[in-house]
């Protein structure tokens, strides 16, 4: 079975940085896109980011130029570096894979983590 664990969320001042990382297991790694999400409280889920197998990135534009999605395949680890954080991001993070061929961009996903919090203090 496919298990994502997210790691490194925590407390942070505005202006400060956080990098959080997603370990995988139960897939082929490297031939699957992986996905950010975020959800506030009383919001619904938005996207952050994804990564392609090949390396291709696509950044939601509320994030572009602040965060930077990377990937590790030889520790089946995707990364999250969050720069300039501002309190409009606080939410729990979420770590996606799976995603579902023919859906619209940025496309739907089948597995998910138990998410990870990040709250940024003014």
């Amino acid at each position: 079975q496919v298990q994502l664990v997210e790691s490194g969320g925590g407390l942070v001042q505005a202006g400060g940085s956080l990098r959080l990382s997603c370990a995988a297991s139960g897939l082929t790694f490297s031939a699957y896109t992986m996905g950010w999400f975020r959800q506030a409280p009383g919001e619904e889920r938005e996207f952050v980011v994804q990564i392609r197998g090949i390396g291709t990135t696509y950044y939601a534009d509320s994030v572009k130029g602040r965060f930077t999605i990377s990937r590790d395949n030889a520790k089946n680890t995707v990364y999250l570096q969050m720069n300039s954080l501002e309190p409009e991001d606080t939410a729990v993070y979420y770590c996606a894979t799976g995603l579902v061929p023919g859906t619209r961009p940025p496309g739907e996903y089948k597995y998910w983590g138990q998410g990870t919090q990040v709250t940024v203090s003014s």
